[in-house]
């Protein structure tokens, strides 16, 4: 009996494959275990298997064509079956699909009249999805003209996503026929970036079937300037000019707003010497802030020059937003907001870690760094408190057992965090050389999609820019991330007694929804220990 072989749902964000290739034809016999095709998911090129023996039957979906989780593929069975009643039922249910939304469709888009495209040689391309968190890619720079040449793999522009700046390579052979937009503009997934097709043919009907996606325009960066010039009078040639003051009313009290009072005060101004401008000659906030004083005279009447002329000029630049910028915004905001943070703040003694890192560095094949010790040391107290390595999940929690710590990386657009995977299996020189790798690709924009994803635990470094102390935002969907100082030299008061030591602060963020007070503590307390006597990271 003749069996449907669907799109399977190959990762967790997966709404969609691409038919990258067919490496059996209709009419090959086939056996379980076989690879009909591959395809291409949101994060990698995968294999199809087949879990079914006969022959391949029908084919539904042409290479490099797009099918949505659950669509038909193809369609296996024995040789000669009669499939056709099978297909007339799976062409009915994509009719089904396609009504329901139908008259939501009808309400926002107008109706428009059916036209058959299946003659026009040409290829729409759209906005792939390059990322699980990517919504909308903004094209750097086009690398063809219209009118280029492309055949299939040429690389047609560099796109920047929320984690990285991609290429964009071409699944089509014939001309660029057209762009949509321009470099520095963004498009959201799936919108139209580009046709590709036979040179002189008409792709405008394509266009038109292709539902409308919204294209955000990324402004360039816009300068406003406004010459500001404020003036002191000239000094007036006369041996003791008057000061300009407000007269008090009947009653003697000078009439002024209590803003401007207020502002008179901070600003060490005599309000008598403030002429108002109000009704009735009252003192208000204009007064006060465009005081400024004509003359200063002492109790002897001599007199100092008059305050000289500050010119200056207002200046303000704006600056586009990146898709990396929004993405951190976005996904920070969404922790620091959803999930209840508390901290636990601990210092180490780092006297021994010290001496460790100078004695290991004198046989070890890369240099290390003090970061290095701080992430071999995080997953051996992860390993002894494997409740801190932990994801909420809303209704359930997920505890991981193996231990991939990210390591936070500033760099000019904004900030990434790679993983090392397995760290707690790692020695000391393969993780400081895998993190040094991952520096240089950051720095490239050269990082994959599984260079930062599938984080359990975060570590983020800032005592090589001085800094004491600080709290982190945990970086989803991991429930702690370790904020670390810079080591300083203080007094260290042992056994009662004041010596010289070195000493590093470390702040650990915990989700309170997974991870409790006490849970955190002991973490931190192991990991301290570590520290302070690094021989045991080794064991």
């Amino acid at each position: 009996m003749a069996e449907v072989i669907r799109m399977p749902k190959m990762s967790d964000t997966m709404e969609e494959g691409v038919i990258a290739a067919w490496l059996k034809k209709e009419g090959e016999e086939i056996s379980s275990g076989d690879v009909l095709a591959e395809v291409e998911t949101d994060k990698a090129t995968m294999e199809l298997e087949s879990y079914n023996d006969g022959t391949l039957l029908h084919i539904g979906i042409k290479e490099k064509e797009a099918v949505p989780v659950d669509g038909v593929i193809a369609i296996v069975g024995e040789k000669g079956e009669d499939i056709s009643a099978l297909l007339g039922e799976l062409k009915s249910e994509v009719v089904e699909t396609k009504e329901e939304p139908a008259a939501a469709i009808e309400e926002s888009n107008p109706p428009s009249e059916s036209v058959d495209t299946s003659g026009i040689n040409a290829t729409v391309v759209t906005m792939p999805k390059m990322s699980d968190t990517m919504t909308e890619g903004v094209i750097s720079v086009w690398l063809k003209k219209v009118g280029d040449k492309v055949e299939s793999g040429d690389i047609l522009a560099e796109v920047e996503t929320d984690k990285a700046t991609m290429e964009l390579e071409s699944y089509e052979d014939g001309t660029l026929l057209y762009t949509a937009v321009e470099a520095g503009n963004a498009v959201i997934v799936d919108g139209v970036i580009a046709v590709i097709g036979e040179e002189g043919v008409d792709f405008q009907p394509l266009l038109a079937q292709v539902p409308k996606k919204e294209v955000t325009p990324t402004p360039a960066p816009k300068a406003e300037s406004k010459p500001v010039t404020v003036s002191a009078p000239a000094p007036v040639a006369t041996p003791q000019p008057a000061i300009s003051t407000t007269a008090p009313s009947a009653n003697g009290r000078i009439k002024a707003s209590p803003l401007a009072k207020k502002l008179a005060t901070e600003k060490g101004i005599d309000i008598k010497a403030v002429t108002g401008s109000g009704d009735g000659g009252r003192i208000v906030k204009k007064d006060i802030e465009n005081f400024v004083p004509t003359q200063l005279s002492t109790e002897s009447g001599s007199s100092v020059a008059a305050l000289p002329a500050v010119v200056g000029e207002e200046h303000s630049e704006e600056i586009a937003i990146s898709q990396m910028r929004k993405t951190i915004a976005k996904r920070l905001s969404s922790s620091k907001f959803t999930a209840p943070h508390f901290y636990l703040t601990m210092e180490i003694n780092m006297d021994k870690a010290i001496e460790a890192r100078k004695s290991m560095n004198e046989v070890s094949p890369v240099k290390l760094s003090f970061n290095d010790m701080i992430l071999k040391a995080t997953a051996a107290a992860i390993r002894q408190h494997p409740d801190v390595n932990v994801s909420w999940e809303g209704d359930k929690i997920l505890k991981h057992q193996h231990i991939h710590i990210g390591v936070a990386m500033a760099i000019p657009d904004g900030l990434v965090v790679p993983v090392v995977r397995f760290a707690d299996n790692k020695s000391l020189a393969h993780i400081s050389a895998e993190v040094k790798a991952y520096g240089q690709k950051a720095k490239d924009k050269k990082l994959q999609i599984e260079d930062f994803t599938g984080n359990t635990f975060t570590i983020s470094n800032l005592g090589m820019f001085g800094i004491e102390e600080f709290t982190a935002i945990i970086n989803s969907p991991d429930s702690c991330i370790m904020a670390v100082g810079g080591i300083k030299e203080t007094v260290i008061v042992k056994n009662g007694e004041m010596k010289p030591g070195s000493v590093m602060k470390v702040t650990l963020s915990c989700d309170h929804r997974a991870v409790d007070g006490a849970v955190g503590a002991a973490f931190l307390q192991t990991f301290k220990g570590l520290l302070e006597d690094p021989v045991r990271i080794l064991i």
